[in-house]
């Protein structure tokens, strides 16, 4: 296993360690969701690299788009959730009550 691997793994696996057991405030959560969405997109990318193809170059473009839109929706829930409850404390959110 090259260090170029070992790096992309533990990237995923302390964002996901991360999102695991600090999930005090949304922010922090969604700070480990992009991290995580972050390491994949950088091994998508060098992955064409790294095998000497050209074909899924597009997939790495696809994936940052879904990126993008997941940390605008994310960012819009922190919005609404903190006008509504406050504070971005997740233990504050039931998902039983409206």
């Amino acid at each position: 296993m090259s260090y170029l691997h070992l790096s992309f793994y533990s990237a995923f696996t302390l964002s996901s360690l991360g999102l695991a057991f600090h999930r005090t405030h949304l922010i922090s959560a969604l700070l480990c969701l992009e991290s995580m969405m972050l390491s994949m997109y950088v091994a998508l990318a060098m992955w064409p690299i790294h095998t000497q193809s050209s074909v899924s170059t597009i997939l790495s473009i696809l994936m940052l788009t879904f990126s993008a839109c997941e940390a605008g929706t994310g960012l819009a829930l922190l919005v609404a959730s903190t006008r509504t409850h406050g504070s971005d404390h997740l233990h504050n959110f039931n998902l039983l009550q409206c």
